[in-house]
């Protein structure tokens, strides 16, 4: 790996926006030296363009969380205390990108296959991220696994709005994720748009099965769901490629 001062901005500015999110309470002090030091992974041993990439949605994310704040809190669908993250809401969100950047570091997936995973799971995490805070203003929520009608906020509830916000995201960052990475639009970027319809998918199944019954946490959830998007889209890669 070749030192360059690309790799030390990247570094400062991981520590720069992730004591900004904790100043403005988006972050626990936890969550900041979490979000820090994926940041800085994914800012030494990845190109800055992913960097880039994670930092935008992770921007977005924030934003996403802040919107009609005060009417979450008020109905208490709020995420923490003032909407704030913890260390385990960013590893969940933030191993399973720093898991493609390793194996591409390590030789394991050529620039096409890591592109494939690493922006399926920016678009798992952010648009279930962005579904979750806005959809939730939708109060027709029914359950995933027998589609009664429940109470707004649960795991496994969808709603129209937030299955729409949901795909509409996903495709929104595949796009996007897809140019920032590889600098080109093509059809395969479809394959991280349908791995972001199928994580969201699957994280309200397994927060109906596994979640509720308390078998695994969100954090887990979350993290999951991301990696088995992305390992199902590399397995797509590799059959078409």
């Amino acid at each position: 790996m070749e030192f360059s001062y690309l790799m030390v901005a990247a570094v400062v500015l991981s520590a720069a926006l992730s004591i900004e999110a904790y100043k403005l309470q988006c972050l626990t002090r936890g969550g900041a030296v979490a979000s820090f030091a994926v940041g800085a992974f994914v800012g030494v041993f990845a190109s800055i363009n992913a960097f880039f990439l994670l930092t935008i949605f992770t921007i977005a994310g924030f934003v996403a969380t802040l919107k009609d704040f005060d009417k979450k809190t008020e109905e208490g669908l709020q995420e923490g205390k003032k909407g704030e993250r913890t260390w385990k809401n960013v590893l969940g969100v933030g191993l399973p990108p720093c898991l493609a950047v390793a194996l591409e570091a390590l030789g394991l997936l050529d620039p096409t296959t890591f592109a494939v995973m690493f922006v399926s799971t920016i678009t798992v995490a952010g648009a279930d991220t962005i579904a979750s805070e806005i959809g939730v203003r939708d109060k027709k929520v029914y359950m995933i696994t027998n589609f009664q009608r429940v109470e707004p906020g649960i795991n496994g509830g969808v709603s129209v709005l937030g299955t729409t916000i949901s795909t509409v995201a996903a495709l929104l960052i595949a796009v996007l994720g897809w140019f920032v990475l590889t600098e080109s639009l093509g059809w395969m970027l479809l394959v991280p748009f349908a791995m972001g319809v199928l994580g969201n998918i699957l994280d309200s199944v397994f927060g109906a099965v596994l979640e509720n019954p308390g078998y695994i946490s969100k954090y887990t959830n979350n993290c999951s769901t991301a990696l088995i998007g992305a390992f199902i889209g590399v397995a797509i890669c590799l059959l078409l490629v």
